[in-house]
């Protein structure tokens, strides 16, 4: 299984659902708040392509992006191929 990282904030509603649906899926992820350690925030960006909100979503090398397209992956049955690459 590709490992999924998760780029959030604890205040952010986005990064919270993102994170809900993760863990009712039962994959695990790794989450970077970049509140906590804002030096991860320039990384963030990097990897993101210059977006610079939370949450960005990364399975494997593969830049998801934020909430609504991990909600769009899962819709369109591509979140599991996409983990099992």
């Amino acid at each position: 299984m590709q490992p999924v990282e998760i780029y959030t904030s604890p205040l952010c509603g986005f990064c919270h659902a993102a994170k809900r649906l993760l863990k009712q899926k039962g994959i695990n992820f790794s989450e970077i708040d970049v509140r906590s350690n804002p030096d991860r925030k320039p990384e963030m960006i990097q990897r993101a392509n210059g977006r610079n909100t939370v949450p960005q979503i990364f399975i494997g090398e593969t830049h998801v992006g934020g909430c609504d397209e991990l909600f769009a992956l899962e819709k369109a049955g591509q979140l599991e191929p996409l983990l099992t690459v």
